[in-house]
């Protein structure tokens, strides 16, 4: 019966997991129909309905959620185990899955990593762009990039990059028509460009700090973006201020593209930390990601 099971029951797990028919047909790499006939066939064969569905959505009945709890760890400790058997290779491999905000992939794990998987073509790397706090564990991801050293229970942080500097930046054709801004209250007479946060969908709030004063602001604009890669495009072209980590930054102050203003209103904060599951058995790949990462400055 088990022998018969194991796919149904894979399938099962990434249906629960993802509360999707569509996210898990496409995570697994088939067909909606062929994925729905496992779930069906598998509750036949048990005899319990696992899944209750609805046009707009999935959830795991009563039996389902016990079934999820009970099975899920057990096939992931069978992946770990199987990872890490690659480890008896003689070169390592295997993919590693990590999430982080595109600023954190362009500017941190990228320049690091591209110095080391020359050497290791077996070690593949799965870079995903999110600003939503993903779940690293329930997502199935290897790690996850979070800024400061504060982390979930349960999670291993690793410094991977020096302190960050959020500032506020606006072109000089922008900045020639008005006023620079002195003070983070004089914001809001000015044309913001807004981040949209996906976790809970609100607009990220500009927050500032001088001589132990905190100040958050909530702006407004014409322009509002979910990656800083568009702000930064946007405050180019003379749109309104936008408010970037100082790296992406610098290349386009000193071109004399961009004027920073409010900048003894932006104190640097703890940068950037590889977080993962303190269970997680190490393999060879994911080690050699580990050092390339290590922030060692």
């Amino acid at each position: 019966m088990l022998r018969g099971n194991v796919d149904d029951l894979l399938a099962f797990i990434a249906v629960a997991r993802e509360q999707s028919f569509t996210k898990a047909a496409s995570k697994l790499g088939m067909s909606q129909s062929g994925l729905s006939h496992a779930i069906r066939g598998l509750e036949e064969r048990l005899g319990v309905r696992l899944l209750t569905r609805t046009t707009r959505s999935v959830s795991p009945t009563t039996e389902g959620e016990r079934l999820l709890e009970t099975i899920g760890p057990r096939f992931e400790e069978i992946e770990i185990e199987l990872v890490a058997l690659t480890d008896l290779r003689d070169k390592p491999a295997g993919t590693i899955r990590i999430t982080a905000e595109d600023y954190a992939i362009d500017k941190v794990l990228w320049p690091k990593l591209r110095k080391v998987l020359r050497d290791h073509p077996d070690v593949k790397v799965e870079l995903v762009v999110d600003y939503g706090l993903t779940d690293i564990v329930a997502e199935r991801f290897d790690a996850g990039v979070r800024l400061g050293e504060i982390v979930s229970q349960g999670m291993i942080s690793m410094r991977i990059s020096r302190d960050q500097r959020m500032i506020v930046v606006g072109s000089p054709a922008y900045l020639a028509t008005r006023p620079a801004p002195t003070t983070p209250q004089d914001l809001t007479s000015h044309d913001c460009i807004n981040l949209r946060l996906p976790t809970h969908g609100g607009l990220y709030v500009w927050e500032f700090e001088k001589d132990d004063e905190e100040v958050r602001v909530r702006v407004d604009g014409q322009l509002i973006f979910n990656g800083v890669n568009q702000i930064i495009t946007a405050a180019v072209d003379g749109y309104g201020l936008g408010f970037i980590p100082d790296g992406l930054a610098l290349e386009h102050i000193e071109a004399g593209r961009l004027v920073q203003v409010l900048g003894d209103w932006c104190p640097s904060y703890p940068g950037y930390h590889l977080c993962y599951p303190s269970r997680r058995q190490a393999s060879a790949a994911f080690k050699i990601v580990l050092e390339a990462l290590r922030e060692r400055g």
